[in-house]
């Protein structure tokens, strides 16, 4: 466990270095272009329930009108029009590398709950989902995402937890550029 836990530090330390060129100046363009296109400022923040319910802040580039608060639905007006770019790429999730790199997340976990998710922290806690680092990608973003219920989606972050390992991680980010490229399991 100590060992496993060790290498996963240094794999998504390593995975950080190397999107680090890529993703520093699609950042840029995405907070150029959220300044120049809306009112407010470029960053989103938002509180997350983390590792062993830690609570910690999560970056985002700022995709919806400022003031605009809840979960957002289909055809969601508050999103800008610049937004709905950075979403369907998802540039705006790239700010999330920073978390990785001070060790509130992972590349790999269970993606990371909204304080307000009572049912999905409750549901997370039956299959030991809330017992490791959230992640950028996980098993149940790639196997169906926004098509699953609270339960699937927990039971297969559980899954995740007891299947853990390096090539899990491996095949989890493989799994996710494609699915992120077809914009599979998205509503």
């Amino acid at each position: 466990r100590r060992r496993y836990k060790l290498l996963k530090r240094i794999f998504d330390l390593f995975f950080v270095l190397c999107l680090t060129p890529i993703a520093l100046p699609l950042i840029l363009l995405g907070v150029l272009l959220t300044i120049f296109t809306s009112k407010g400022g470029a960053f989103f923040h938002q509180v997350r329930v983390g590792r062993e319910g830690k609570l910690f802040k999560i970056y985002k580039i700022r995709t919806m009108v400022i003031n605009e608060g809840g979960f957002t639905v289909a055809n969601d007006t508050r999103i800008t029009p610049i937004g709905k770019i950075l979403r369907f790429t998802k540039i705006d999730e790239l700010p999330q590398l920073c978390n990785i790199l001070v060790g509130d997340m992972s590349i790999v976990g269970p993606r990371p709950v909204v304080v307000s998710e009572r049912d999905v922290i409750e549901a997370r806690e039956k299959y030991g989902a809330n017992d490791v680092l959230p992640g950028l990608t996980g098993w149940a973003q790639i196997n169906g995402r926004d098509n699953l219920s609270t339960d699937m989606k927990a039971e297969l972050d559980g899954y995740y937890v007891t299947h853990k390992s390096l090539i899990m991680d491996i095949r989890c980010i493989v799994r996710t550029i494609p699915y992120v490229l077809k914009r599979k399991g998205i509503v």
